[in-house]
């Protein structure tokens, strides 16, 4: 028990986070998970993370057949994966926890993102609760800014989205409100 404890405040302490140690925050998995590494991470503050951006992306199939550009929905998916890396580095019980999207503003695409790019996000908090945070994300692809957004994410109880899901009959589990 002793090694767990020891274990998780080191997780939470780090600066850099590696897959190994996403995966162990993150729900996410392939073809989901959309960030491979953490470079900077300063608590409950600011989260840096790189996406190495393949030809080997499931999505590059059909977008764009014979030009392919990385789509900006998945951009801004990158920036809440790397914050809720952030937000959920301070949850105790994160495996009983589900982070969602509550919104998206001024999403902003200027580039194209293409395979062989590096894709460094950043992600500064504006708000922190104890169970929601508002974050500004950018993404660069070396100097050049390739997309910015605000977004909102809320931590809710798995147990509450099955339930909800289950109740209502539509296999669906509601947004949080």
């Amino acid at each position: 028990m002793t090694t767990e404890l020891t274990s998780e405040t080191e997780t939470t302490r780090k600066t850099m986070l590696d897959i190994n140690d996403l995966v162990g925050i993150l729900p996410h998995r392939y073809p989901f998970l959309l960030i491979d590494r953490i470079i900077d991470l300063q608590r409950k503050e600011r989260i840096v993370a790189l996406k190495n951006v393949t030809i080997n992306e499931p999505f590059f199939q059909g977008h764009f057949p014979n030009l392919p550009i990385m789509p900006g929905v998945l951009i801004i998916e990158a920036m809440a994966q790397a914050g809720g890396a952030l937000l959920l580095t301070e949850v105790d019980d994160r495996d009983a926890k589900l982070m969602v999207f509550t919104g998206i503003e001024r999403a902003r695409f200027r580039r194209p993102v293409v395979p062989g790019d590096q894709l460094r996000i950043e992600v500064e908090v504006k708000a922190w609760r104890l169970t929601a945070v508002r974050m500004e994300g950018k993404a660069f692809v070396g100097d050049k800014r390739v997309a910015e957004a605000i977004v909102t994410c809320q931590l809710v109880d798995r147990s509450r989205t099955r339930t909800s899901a289950a109740s209502d009959g539509s296999g669906q589990a509601p947004l949080p409100t």
